[in-house]
């Protein structure tokens, strides 16, 4: 069964989904079979309240920034980003806060949470602290570490953020991948041998020597001296018996 994948993030108000804040953007870039589609959502989105300016510092979007967008408030978006999320795996770094956030946003509608719509969820941060516990799992921290061009990410923005994620995870998981590709490769390409039962008489044919080729031994155990016990022992005869 193929795997529909959602590469995720989300920018804010601030960090208190239950506290007043509200998702100001939302990303979600769609992966399937490791290869990303044409299928992608992205919307800025009105918080009908003010920015407070530590985090328009972290991202760039002010109220009149958003206004000059045309951002609409989420009750105008909300079924549209539940009805793309529906039934995907969602990876996400730091997924609490972002299902928080969007689990906000869709009771305020009456809308079903990120688990309801059946969503599963992976959490690229939960994965690099386990496999590289006690080292830096920020994003930025993993990019260096795999190598991911970064140099785009100014400031921090759901679009741009989701692009080097997708980037990251994939590398992140690419030994396991190649490990489940190879066994199903293999079982794919394993094929039930057919079996024939080979009648056998019962009696092996023996072939001996000639006389050509015992006097051949005869001289190559001479060449060996007195060390040779061979020399000392009686010889077969091409009858079957022994030669002195």
């Amino acid at each position: 069964m193929t795997t529909r994948q959602i590469i995720l993030d989300t920018e804010t108000t601030g960090l208190y989904a239950d506290g007043g804040d509200r998702l100001v953007e939302f990303a979600g870039l769609e992966m399937v079979n490791r290869q990303m589609t044409d299928k992608n959502l992205h919307l800025y989105v009105h918080p009908e309240r003010d920015m407070p300016e530590e985090a328009a510092k972290v991202h760039g979007l002010t109220i009149e920034v958003l206004e000059e967008k045309n951002a609409p408030p989420f009750a105008e978006v909300g079924r549209q980003i539940a009805d793309f999320l529906r039934g995907a795996e969602l990876i996400i770094h730091n997924a609490k806060f972002d299902v928080g956030f969007l689990n906000m946003e869709f009771r305020r509608m009456g809308l079903p949470t990120v688990e309801e719509l059946g969503c599963t969820v992976t959490d690229t941060l939960a994965m690099a602290r386990e496999m590289f516990p006690g080292q830096k799992a920020s994003l930025d921290a993993l990019c260096n570490r795999f190598s991911v061009d970064r140099s785009k990410r100014v400031l921090h923005g759901a679009l741009i953020d989701c692009e080097l994620l997708g980037e990251v995870y994939l590398a992140m998981t690419r030994r396991q991948f190649d490990l489940m590709g190879a066994a199903a490769e293999e079982k794919m390409e394993t094929k039930p041998v057919a079996h024939t039962e080979t009648k056998r008489s019962g009696k092996l044919k023996v072939i001996r020597a000639d006389e050509n080729e015992l006097a051949e031994h005869g001289r190559y155990l001479d060449g060996l001296g007195e060390a040779c016990i061979w020399s000392k022992t009686q010889m077969p005869s091409e009858n079957g018996g022994t030669d002195a």
